[in-house]
C-alpha cells in the first residue's frame, strides 16, 4: 500500500479566465476540460487527463495535492487505515473531478491537503490538429508558448520538516532522499520520491511557524534552452520572475520561479539526478554547503526570505485548525499578513452533500 506518482495539483485563483490564458498560451499547457468554475491542464506529453485545475476563488490557494495509488485495492485500504489510525479524511465519489474516479482526501499533519486516487482517464483526442502521427505522443507538442514536457513535482512548507517526512514515508510510502541543516540542527529540507526522480514533493522549513503551505508545483522542461527562452517569455505576457534562472546544487537542476498571474508561485526546471538504487540512503547537506545546494549559481531571488514569502495556503483545509469534515467543508483562503499568507474563512467551494465523510 503505497502510492506511485504524482497526479496532479489544484490551485485556486481569482480571475480564472486571466490565469487560463496564461497557463495555455504561455505555459502552453493543454486545456483537457473546463466548466464555470474550473479549467483542467496538462502538459504535453502527460498521459493522464489533467496534471494542473485552476479553480476560482475570491484569492488565490491551493485544493489538495493529488497522488495515485499502486493498485485499485489501495485506495480503501488507505482509506481504511486512515480511519484506524485518526487521520480525518473524505471518500470523493467518482466524478467529483471530471476524468477522475473515487478518491481520497485528507489533511497530512503538517496541514497539506492530499488526495489519492487510482481511476483517471487517459487523455486522448480526435482532433486532427492536436492527435499526434507517434504513438507515444498523446498531442503534437504545441507550437505557442513555454511548452514544458510533464508534471515534475510539487513543493510545500511546514513547521516540522523531520515529523512531515517521517509521517509521509511511514503512511504513503514515499521515500527520503536527500535533506538540508541549519546550524541550530534544524532541518531545513526534505526532498522525497516514489519514482527515479530526485523528489516528487519537497518539505521546506516555515520559518513562520504558521501552519501548512503551498510553495510551487513544477513542470519539466527538455532542455537549459528552453529555460532560457521561458526566462524571456514569461514576463513579457504576464507573468513576473522571482527566482533565477539558477541551478539547485541539491538535485542538479537549473530553474526558473516565477508568479502567475493570480499570483501562485510556479517553477520550471529541467536536467536533475535520477536515483535507481533500492537501498539509498538520504543524503545530508551540512550547514556549511547547505545555501550551495539550494543557490550554486548565486542568484538571488528578487525578493527576501523566498522559501516563506507570500506562499499560497491551502483552500479547503488548513490543518488541524479546520477539521475535514463534509458538513462544514468550506473555502479557507488567503490573506496577507506580515508578508506570509494566512487563512480565512469563506463560502463553500465544495458542495459538502457530494462527500462522504469517514473520520475516527
Amino acid at each position: 500500500m503505497k502510492v506511485s506518482h504524482l497526479g496532479h495539483s489544484e490551485i485556486q485563483v481569482p480571475d480564472l479566465e486571466v490565469s487560463k490564458r496564461f497557463f495555455n498560451e504561455v505555459l502552453g499547457l493543454t486545456v483537457s476540460y473546463e466548466d464555470g468554475d474550473r479549467v483542467y491542464l496538462r502538459a504535453w506529453q502527460d498521459f493522464e487527463h489533467h496534471t494542473m485545475i485552476l479553480t476560482k476563488g475570491p484569492e488565490r490557494g491551493v485544493g489538495h495535492l493529488s497522488f495515485r495509488v499502486s493498485d485499485p485495492g489501495d485506495l480503501e485500504e488507505f482509506a481504511n487505515h486512515f480511519e484506524g489510525t485518526g487521520v480525518d479524511h473524505q471518500v470523493v465519489p467518482a466524478g467529483t473531478e471530471e476524468g477522475q474516479g473515487e478518491a481520497v482526501r485528507f489533511t497530512t499533519p503538517g496541514g497539506i491537503p492530499m488526495e489519492l486516487y487510482w481511476e483517471m482517464e487517459s487523455f486522448q483526442t480526435n482532433d486532427p490538429e492536436m492527435a499526434s502521427p507517434f504513438p507515444s505522443f498523446p498531442q503534437k507538442t504545441p507550437l505557442m508558448g513555454v511548452v514544458p514536457r510533464r508534471v515534475d513535482h510539487v513543493n510545500v512548507i511546514v513547521n516540522d520538516v523531520v515529523a512531515e517526512q517521517e509521517w509521509l514515508t511511514e503512511n504513503l510510502g514515499i521515500l527520503h532522499r536527500y535533506y538540508t541543516e541549519n546550524d541550530e540542527g534544524v532541518r531545513t529540507g526534505s526532498w522525497m520520491s516514489v519514482t527515479n526522480q530526485s523528489h516528487d514533493i519537497a518539505l521546506m522549513h516555515n520559518q513562520n511557524q504558521d501552519g501548512g503551505l503551498l510553495h510551487h508545483p513544477a513542470y519539466f522542461l527538455d532542455s537549459p534552452d528552453d529555460l532560457l527562452r521561458a526566462t524571456t517569455v514569461i514576463p513579457q505576457y504576464g507573468g513576473r520572475i522571482e527566482w533565477g534562472p539558477g541551478m539547485h546544487a541539491t538535485s542538479g537542476a537549473r530553474f526558473l520561479y516565477f508568479m502567475e498571474p493570480g499570483g501562485n508561485r510556479i517553477e520550471i526546471w529541467t536536467g536533475g539526478m535520477m536515483i535507481f538504487a533500492p537501498d539509498w540512503k538520504p543524503i545530508r547537506w551540512d550547514p556549511e554547503v547547505a545555501n550551495i545546494g539550494f543557490n550554486l549559481w548565486a542568484t538571488l531571488p528578487r525578493r527576501p526570505s523566498l522559501p516563506t514569502a507570500a506562499a499560497p495556503t491551502p483552500c479547503w483545509a488548513a490543518a488541524r485548525r479546520t477539521p475535514l469534515k463534509a458538513p462544514s467543508l468550506r473555502a479557507v483562503v488567503v490573506t496577507p499578513d506580515d508578508g506570509a499568507f494566512r487563512c480565512s474563512r469563506r463560502s463553500a467551494i465544495t458542495n459538502p452533500s457530494s462527500l462522504h465523510s469517514r473520520s475516527s
